[in-house]
């Protein structure tokens, strides 16, 4: 493989791997503010048990999410030194603005968020639990503006020319609100709070199947499903209007992403199916006219499709878009109807009698993570051949000396450090969720956590 090939390989690998975490940061943070804000609310001591629990699983993914991070960040240097030389002010400027606004917010009170339980009042410790779950929404923020950014540049000039050619901002707010940056941000942010959500599902429907802390676990339940429920509807609103987005801004990736050639054709929506690039055609499952329906609300405008487009211009992996693409729509469906009937269970006093809806969110919890994962892949690939969308082209954006032995090293090194960085993770959350919620109780120096200890930690039936 080439030296193009490998680094992108690379930066895919590590990227991909370090996004497992921030989304979890971001779901969790939610959810601890929702069960803090209860328990100061109501007083309840079991919000404040479960609060402690998730806190120091927030710990754990904030933690390995900070170290896999810093890796990318030098990647920049190594490997995409032209591309890093341009966009290096415009990034610089929206990095610099996550590091201020964001990192220093969430750091800061997460101090206080992990030790200030018999520190500071309940009150101070909601506004730290309430700083760290807003520091790590701000630094979404400036994550997908970077981001964004390169799929709709707006904001800047260039200076310089040929390889010596650089983006500077000349508008800060107009690169910070480029075209595609609110809608892809809101879509990351909801994605980021189904991953909390059916974590937390998982892990107490797994305590409730085990006849584990169940009153806990219950109302823990409830909490996060409410979570799911709202966001897994709100993510068509979202998706769909980034759709619109690229639509107009994108529109040869989104013709990838949907399998569409012809230009003067009627765009059909396909449920699933599999691209021919060669007889430029797809066979699957499709509505016919659907993605006209959706993008002009009639059936007879026709849709942009690849062949407006001079070939080198247009992505390359389209089955490989088209798959990711319909794999992340498919799981947000399920997800919406997973949640809208669980939902419905509750209505009707029985989600705790179904044994198999339990077990269903229990294997649950894979499903946001995959549906980010491959929202992404879609994402980036379909820009491409671009790395900043009509301006720089990916293979222009290499490093001029480093070779393609020097990638396969660092990939490798990396491969076999992330996989210990998994296993490390799952073996430290395995081991939190196996001891339970009062195993931070029965070290806190209160009765009434001793007491609701020893209460909870026996089987109960229902």
């Amino acid at each position: 493989m080439d030296v193009e090939i490998l680094a992108r390989i690379q930066f895919a690998f590590t990227v991909a791997f370090h996004y497992i975490y921030p989304p979890l940061s971001i779901g969790l943070g939610l959810i601890m503010v929702i069960m803090e804000g209860l328990y100061l609310r109501t007083g309840d001591p079991v919000y404040e048990t479960m609060t402690r629990f998730w806190t120091k699983i927030f710990a754990l993914t904030f933690g390995i999410g900070v170290a896999t991070g810093i890796v990318m960040e030098f990647e920049f240097g190594t490997n995409w030194a032209t591309y890093s030389r341009y966009v290096g002010d415009v990034f610089g400027s929206a990095l610099a603005a996550e590091g201020i606004f964001a990192f220093a917010l969430e750091s800061g009170f997460l101090g206080v968020l992990l030790f200030g339980w018999n520190r500071v009042s309940p009150r101070v410790h909601f506004i730290a639990t309430l700083g760290v779950w807003l520091g790590s929404m701000f630094s979404a923020i400036w994550i997908v503006v970077a981001n964004s950014w390169q799929q709709t540049p707006a904001g800047f000039h260039i200076v310089g020319e040929g390889m010596k050619a650089r983006a500077e901002i000349t508008d800060f707010w107009a690169m910070v609100f480029n075209p595609s940056s609110v809608d892809r941000l809101l879509h990351v942010w909801v994605g980021a709070f189904l991953a909390g959500a059916f974590l937390v599902l998982s892990v107490h429907a797994y305590y409730l199947l085990k006849n584990r802390h169940v009153a806990l676990s219950q109302k823990a339940f409830k909490i996060a499903l409410v979570v799911a429920t709202v966001f897994s509807l709100s993510q068509l609103l979202t998706g769909h209007k980034a759709a619109d987005g690229v639509a107009h801004n994108q529109p040869a990736k989104l013709a990838a992403l949907e399998g569409h050639f012809d230009s003067l054709a009627v765009a059909d929506m396909y449920i699933m199916g599999w691209v021919d690039k060669e007889k430029q055609e797809v066979k699957g499952l499709k509505i016919p006219g659907g993605l006209t329906f959706l993008l002009h609300q009639d059936f007879e405008t026709p849709v942009t499709g690849l062949n407006a487009f001079p070939e080198d211009e247009r992505p390359n992996a389209l089955n490989a878009i088209f798959q990711f693409y319909h794999l992340m729509v498919a799981i947000g469906l399920f997800l919406i109807a997973l949640s809208l009937y669980a939902s419905f269970e509750w209505w009707r006093g029985k989600l705790f009698e179904r044994k198999w809806l339990l077990w269903v969110f229990v294997l649950a919890v894979i499903l946001p993570q995959i549906a980010n994962q491959v929202g992404w892949y879609a994402a980036e690939m379909g820009r491409q051949p671009w790395v900043v969308y009509g301006l720089l082209r990916t293979s222009d954006a290499l490093s001029q000396s480093v070779t393609a032995n020097q990638v396969w090293f660092s990939l490798i090194m990396f491969t076999l450090i992330y996989t210990l960085l998994l296993f490390l993770f799952l073996y430290l959350l395995n081991k939190k969720i196996q001891h339970g919620p009062y195993d931070a109780a029965l070290e806190d120096e209160r009765p009434h956590q001793r007491e609701m200890a020893g209460l909870f930690d026996k089987p109960t039936k229902q």
